[in-house]
């Protein structure tokens, strides 16, 4: 029987404006997106996720400390990361990290993988950009170890080896939910199968449809080895307000700032507001009233059956009153709407 859909969100704690447009502080950002899941958990929203950056625009470098906040303060919500930058940190601690997490929730937390698509981790930590490919692979090889075995003995190049080593706290029954946080491409894809792990594609542009190639090639692969499918899902950038109009107004100001700042440090033009609409009505932009919202998810979950769709509902500079108001609209409007819609 397929589980049942969950429907998400995500942020990377976008440093936000105030009334009279000047930025808050990194400290103030932080509070708003503990409150931000209090509301999400209050409105039945499934989970939350938080991504590690280490920039001054996004304000969560250490989410794992802002999900211990987030459990203490929420009641049901599942909460986890969007994506941890496993490159650059240590499998052994981060599974400490969330082992205890877990514990402390009664279960609730999730970790999803990735290389991360900022380098600034990099230098900040000691780490080679030259060794990008080979850290990650190593370091997800030990990780799901850790999260199966509760005694493990592992080599590798870039830590200490572990000789029959026991890692506490360990892990209850429940065991860890671990995702692996995919950008499309087909080798990310057979990563995913080869470690036996739920796979998060991060669909940022370009139309779902664009990306069945990948959920063809992960089930294929799956049956090949004779298989079952991990469950698959989806992140993907939006804002819901009471109108279309009014929601594409509101995320269109907010992500051109995040945009066209990426955007010189990457060489990419700045983004116009034909461009912008054109990714609302063709693309990944879920921006719009709670049905456009609504309709537009539903369509993604059918296309590329989905067991879970996170929304990505900070939208660079866009302020915290406006993400309130997204995510109230997503939880009382849009979510019912949805599994109306697939019902």
């Amino acid at each position: 029987m397929p589980q049942p859909l969950e429907l998400g969100l995500d942020t990377f704690g976008d440093v936000t404006t105030r009334g009279d447009g000047q930025f808050k502080s990194h400290a103030e950002v932080l509070r708003d997106v503990l409150d931000e899941a209090v509301l999400a958990d209050e409105l039945g929203v499934d989970f939350i996720g938080l991504g590690e950056h280490h920039r001054d625009d996004f304000a969560i470098s250490a989410p794992e400390v802002v999900l211990s906040a987030i459990g203490a303060r929420t009641k049901r919500i599942r909460f986890g990361t969007a994506v941890t930058v496993l490159s650059s940190d240590d499998p052994v601690r981060l599974f400490q990290r969330f082992s205890t997490l877990n514990a402390l929730s009664g279960g609730r937390a999730e970790v999803m993988l990735g290389r991360g698509s900022f380098i600034e981790s990099y230098a900040l930590f000691g780490f080679k950009l030259d060794d990008y490919e080979e850290l990650f692979e190593e370091k997800l090889a030990l990780f799901t170890r850790l999260i199966r075995n509760e005694v493990v003995t592992w080599s590798g190049q870039h830590r200490a080896p572990l000789s029959r080593q026991r890692v506490y706290p360990p892990l209850g029954p429940e065991g860890l939910k671990t995702w692996i946080g995919v950008g499309g491409s087909p080798e990310s894809v057979l990563r995913a199968v080869r470690h036996d792990l739920p796979m998060m594609l991060a669909i940022i542009g370009g139309s779902a449809r664009r990306f069945m190639p990948f959920v063809d090639l992960y089930r294929r692969s799956y049956a090949q080895i004779g298989g079952t499918a991990q469950p698959l899902g989806v992140h993907s950038p939006g804002h819901i307000a009471p109108t279309d109009a009014e929601a594409q107004t509101e995320a269109f100001a907010g992500y051109k700032v995040m945009h066209d700042r990426i955007g010189r440090e990457r060489g990419w033009p700045a983004i116009t507001r034909a461009d912008f609409e054109r990714e609302i009505e063709q693309g990944a932009m879920y921006v719009g009233a709670p049905e456009t919202v609504a309709q537009k998810i539903a369509d993604c979950v059918r296309t590329l059956g989905l067991a879970r769709f996170d929304l990505k509902y900070s939208m660079g500079t866009l302020p915290h009153a406006a993400l309130m108001r997204s995510i109230g609209l997503y939880g009382s409007e849009v979510i019912p709407r949805v599994r109306a819609l697939l019902a």
